[in-house]
């Protein structure tokens, strides 16, 4: 273990981690981040984690120390928090590596959007907008495979945690001022459910692939089946999906469904290489699509259709939400989506209002009522005779 700068140790054998984690074990809190590479393999490779509690900060180097248990030990101690900046990543990483998920997590850039700094702030700006510090970004696209790393590179890592417990002091006085904590404690826990999901059921992919909704119910089987394939192949291979077969020629062989390899050469994008590698596996994985029963086929929501008053309506309730949002110090992405949207004017026309909670509200009453109370302002702003999405100069947006 070696100080690297004066006030950050940098561990890179057994013995210094397991002194690390012992002395992180006094703490109720812990800053984390990771550094990676992910262009040329299927998980992002690991290179070092960057850690902060008290006056401790430290790099794990993990080219050095691949034995991590004593720092798993510590991310899954329930009596740690564990602080991070848009996580989902390291949270992934981190359920590949150990087989389970940190928790429980706080995550700065939720919290941040919850109580008004915007939808995805990155972590250089929030620092800068709360602590009026001013990072250095210049290593962002840095090579953090090699070794040794400059001191560049470690004092951009060492600034990624660095300034985390702050912002986490001062989001939590903010969400606890706005009676949002619980609602941020929510969204948190949704974003250790999707890392979860991501790094644990291939089979869940095939919905991370634009497209995807748009084709007819026996495509997306067949798609559910071979993104599933490409997930174990990309894998085996230690390759990017795309690397393997991208998106776009995945979803078109959905669409066409071919059940013999001679057929799946034929298609546009399809190359040679394609067929010699992967056509028989393909080719089987389209086959077990085209077998599932219909009702074990993969499910799209139907968005109603909406008639002209209806889409006004919703039109000027996103509009009347934005409104609120932003009185209220809080994204609107947080609150609905343009479905939810949709789904709330449909049944705000019909009178059924009381039943029209998006699916993201129905577990935080706060954030359901500001919602309902943007509804009530945007459906007071329709009138009969009025063209349909025409608000009514009377209706100003406000509580």
């Amino acid at each position: 273990m070696t100080k690297r700068p004066a006030d950050a140790e940098y561990i890179r054998d057994e013995a210094g981690l397991l002194a690390l984690c012992e002395r992180l074990r006094e703490h109720d809190r812990l800053a984390v981040d990771t550094e990676f590479m992910g262009e040329d393999s299927f998980h992002p490779r690991l290179e070092i984690i960057q850690v902060a509690s008290g006056d401790m900060i430290a790099i794990i180097d993990y080219q050095s120390v691949s034995k991590l248990a004593p720092f798993f030990s510590l991310l899954d101690d329930a009596r740690i928090l564990k602080v991070l900046h848009a996580g989902r990543q390291d949270l992934e990483i981190f359920s590949v590596l150990s087989g389970s998920v940190p928790t429980p997590v706080f995550d700065t850039q939720v919290a941040a959007a919850m109580v008004g700094y915007g939808t995805q702030i990155g972590y250089a700006q929030l620092v800068h907008q709360v602590l009026r510090v001013t990072l250095e970004k210049s290593e962002t696209f840095t090579n953090w495979a090699q070794r040794p790393l400059t001191p560049e590179q470690i004092a951009y890592a060492l600034e990624d945690v660095r300034y985390l417990l702050a912002l986490h002091d001062h989001l939590v006085r903010r969400l606890k001022a706005l009676g949002r904590l619980e609602w941020a404690e929510e969204e948190f826990r949704r974003v250790q459910s999707l890392a979860d999901h991501e790094a644990r059921d291939p089979r869940l992919r095939y919905q991370r692939i634009r497209g995807w909704e748009g084709l007819n119910p026996r495509a997306r089987g067949v798609l559910r089946e071979i993104a599933a394939w490409r997930e174990h192949e990309a894998k085996r291979r230690d390759r990017p999906r795309g690397r393997i077969l991208r998106d776009e020629i995945l979803v078109e062989v959905a669409r066409r469904a071919p059940t013999t390899v001679e057929a799946l050469g034929q298609m546009r994008g399809i190359q040679p290489s394609h067929v010699e590698k992967y056509g028989e596996a393909l080719v089987g994985a389209v086959k077990q699509g085209l077998a599932v029963r219909d009702h074990e086929l993969p499910h799209v929501e139907k968005r109603k259709r909406i008639d002209p008053e209806t889409a006004g309506l919703a039109d000027l309730l996103g509009t009347a939400l934005k409104v609120r949002a932003v009185e209220a110090s809080i994204s609107p992405q947080l609150l609905a989506t343009s479905a939810d949207l949709e789904l709330f004017a449909l049944e705000r026309g019909r009178g059924a209002a009381e039943t029209a909670h998006p699916a993201r509200l129905a577990a935080s009453v706060g954030r359901r009522a500001l919602v309902e109370g943007a509804g009530g302002q945007a459906h007071r702003g329709l009138r009969p005779g009025n063209q349909a999405g025409t608000p009514v100069r009377a209706v100003a947006l406000t509580a």
